[in-house]
């Protein structure tokens, strides 16, 4: 299915694989049209905008109709919303290329923004603010509810037409934001940021400071980080700011964006600035699930997607609970991390043996993933690459090593050799897993094989089990039983 988005300053159209917990993006573009461009003073639609909306909205109609999408979803926003003109938009839409636009509320539009941060960030706890080129939404979320929201006419294209000097856009701000007290309640804690601007200044935060996860999603810094700058950008000159990374296409906005969000911090006082990918059209599509299927986890349900695409002879869903014993005390979310790994331990089966840990450890770290903080990610990357031959905290891995700390790469390297002697001892056909089990003694680890399947055995187990028990400054020790079951997990 697809979900084409008519904003105020873009459109954009993403063709999702399925409707699921995760749904995988197959193809994604973006137009710059500037719809609402000048509506501020006209109370219209910008015409350059409008012919130019049209002619790419022709274009996604070839698109979808030669990809053979059986479900297209359009959606408009504030620019169509609040134009004079836009119910005369939407029926010229719809006799040039057949699609039905369903223009969304402020109310409607805040709520889909949100459920978007929550599909990728469940249990999200503040304030989401989705900034869009003519409106700015907020929302209180409380550990995965809504609370309160209100949508303001503070969008980037909007502030950027009023012909403000920058004091006076800021006083505009800190009016409309004031309005609004609820908001301080919420001092203390995270301020998630949604829309193209936002994410960037993520991107450009992501460049200046070399971060080592250089992916969008759950991007989590300090709030007086991103605060300054957000300063330092609205006094740059553009090419300054174009040398940032940032598209040529966000640089007239970009200040003005940076001045809203500079005013949420100065005005929440979040702890943290968290960048989420997902918003409105994320939103949309979870909006659609079903309870249940809303309550998946996100992670681990993208995690098996990937296992399921890429297994060799059936899944090896079972290794993450074989590995389980290696992990006395775990919390529950070291347990999901784990189970996470797991589904993913066989992602470079197919990759020549010189290049699997390295392509594993970079793979996995930028996965199209959800439900994962960056230094979960860099948890289960260097797992990974453990897994498939690496040593933890060298070659690749090692710009990940300050973000994992020695606990983190402990449990990293733990668990990527644990899973590595799965996948000897099994060849990586996961039945053969019910042979075997581990055990963790104070002074041990053990390895209980079938009496009738101790052919399993051999001097690569044996090596596996060797660096597995050094890891864990144990002794290894192979037991033959004539019973043995599969570890709970």
């Amino acid at each position: 299915m697809a979900v084409v988005d008519i904003g105020s300053n873009s459109i954009r159209l993403v063709v999702f694989d399925r409707l699921r917990r995760m749904p995988l993006p197959i193809f994604n573009e973006k137009v710059i049209c500037g719809l609402g461009r000048g509506l501020a003073r006209s109370g219209t639609l910008n015409p350059d905008g409008w012919a130019k909306a049209l002619v790419n909205l022709r274009r996604f109609r070839w698109l979808l109709d030669g990809m053979r999408v059986s479900r297209v979803d359009v959606l408009a926003t504030a620019a169509v919303r609040d134009a004079a003109d836009g119910a005369a938009f939407v029926g010229e839409v719809k006799r040039q290329t057949g699609f039905d636009v369903a223009v969304i509320s402020g109310a409607e539009e805040a709520r889909l923004a949100a459920s978007g941060v929550l599909a990728g960030i469940p249990g999200a706890d503040g304030v989401m603010g989705d900034l869009g080129g003519g409106s700015l939404e907020l929302v209180g979320l409380e550990r995965g509810g809504f609370v309160q929201q209100v949508t303001l006419p503070l969008g980037a294209l909007r502030i950027a037409e009023a012909g403000k000097t920058r004091s006076d856009a800021r006083a505009l701000i800190q009016e409309h934001l004031a309005r609004h007290p609820w908001l301080t309640g919420y001092r203390g804690r995270g301020f998630y940021a949604v829309g193209g601007a936002w994410r960037s200044i993520a991107k450009a935060h992501l460049g200046l400071t070399r971060h080592p996860v250089h992916v969008i999603q759950h991007h989590t810094v300090p709030a007086r980080e991103i605060g300054a700058l957000c300063a330092s950008l609205g006094k740059m000159r553009p090419e300054q700011i174009e040398e940032l990374g940032v598209s040529r296409r966000r640089v007239e906005t970009l200040p003005h964006a940076a001045l809203v969000l500079e005013e949420i911090i100065r005005t929440l006082e979040p702890a943290t600035v968290l960048f989420s990918a997902f918003g409105l059209r994320e939103g949309h599509l979870f909006d659609l699930l079903a309870p249940d299927e809303q309550a998946l986890d996100p992670l681990l349900h993208a995690s098996m997607e990937v296992a399921r695409a890429q297994q060799r002879f059936g899944e090896m869903g079972a290794i993450a609970g074989w590995v389980a014993p290696l992990f006395p005390g775990e919390n529950a979310n070291a347990a999901r991390l784990r189970r996470a790994t797991g589904f993913l331990s066989d992602l470079c089966w197919h990759e020549h043996p010189d290049y699997r840990a390295p392509h594993a450890f970079t793979r996995s770290l930028r996965l199209q993933l959800a439900g994962a903080s960056h230094v979960e990610r860099a948890m289960i990357a260097t797992a990974l690459y453990v897994r498939y031959g690496g040593k933890a905290g060298g070659g690749e891995c090692a710009q990940v090593v300050d973000m994992l700390g020695s606990e983190g790469l402990h449990w990293s390297s733990v668990l990527g050799l644990g899973l590595r002697l799965a996948h000897t001892i099994t060849g990586g056909a996961g039945d053969l897993l019910s042979q075997c089990r581990l055990t963790l003694t104070d002074r041990q680890v053990v390895l209980h094989v079938a009496a009738e399947a101790e052919e399993l055995l051999g001097d690569a187990v044996d090596r596996r089990m060797a660096s597995l028990a050094k890891a864990l400054q144990r002794e290894p020790r192979i037991e033959r039983a004539s019973q043995t079951a599969t570890a709970p997990g």
